[in-house]
């Protein structure tokens, strides 16, 4: 299987000033996706897609391929994701002449994740042959025992009603986070332009990360607490 690796980098992040290239622990931010994907070595191609020269420069130093600047129209705070995997893949087949497979879409700011998260993912790929497969970590919420929304009527009521109400919450199905940190995707999910979210997919698989190497960063506090795990050695495995 021909395996494309997609790293997505808009310029202009609002939350946390230029986030994809800050340093953190020594290094851009961008870097720990391209240093993953180097080190799992399975992938074709590595292929940084970003409307910025800035962070185009950076991704190729780290050793990824830039081989065009992203639209402005797939470049808004609007856009969706697949839309911007699509348009990557696309490009890609008709520059080098190639067809991928699977597409593995590594975010950025989740700078925690292994060799490992990949191999599993990929063992979970190939075995269960989804459309999709989203990395997740378990919820710290239950939407049947401790999430709720407002009626028609502005009271609260349990967000989704089980058939008995649940007084435990050992007793809840498992609910999942997604965690924005890794995605698989085969090519005719992907290639189909309806298909604007993973869980418009009928076949989307998941991998379970612990809450460590699922964190996140979407604020200035979210990205001193990784770095201060970076600094620690609290993830075996990162590069």
């Amino acid at each position: 299987m021909s395996i494309l690796i997609t790293i997505c980098a808009r310029g202009g992040s609002k939350r946390v000033k230029d986030k994809n290239i800050r340093e953190i622990n020594g290094k851009p931010l961008i870097s720990y996706a391209i240093d993953l994907a180097k080190q799992w070595g399975r992938a074709k191609r590595i292929v940084c897609s970003t409307d910025s020269e800035k962070i185009a420069e950076i991704a190729k130093k780290y050793g990824a391929e830039v081989p065009f600047i992203r639209s402005a129209y797939l470049s808004t705070g609007s856009t969706g994701k697949i839309e911007v995997i699509r348009d990557a893949l696309v490009n890609c087949e008709k520059k080098y002449g190639e067809k991928y497979d699977i597409v593995v879409d590594l975010d950025i700011t989740n700078p925690l994740k292994t060799k490992k998260d990949l191999d599993n993912c990929l063992r979970i790929f190939r075995k269960k042959n989804p459309e999709v497969l989203f990395s997740v970590v378990k919820a710290r919420r239950n939407p049947y025992f401790n999430m709720v929304e407002l009626n028609d009527k502005g009271f609260a009521e349990i967000s989704k009603k089980p058939e008995n109400f649940i007084l435990r919450s050992q007793d809840t199905p498992k609910v999942y986070d997604l965690n924005a940190s890794i995605y698989f995707y085969n090519r005719r999910f992907l290639l189909n332009p309806k298909n604007k979210f993973v869980l418009q997919s009928k076949k989307a698989g998941i991998y379970v990360m612990n809450d460590i190497c699922g964190a996140d960063i979407d604020s200035e506090e979210d990205l001193k607490y990784i770095e201060f795990l970076l600094k620690n050695g609290a993830v075996e495995g990162v590069v």
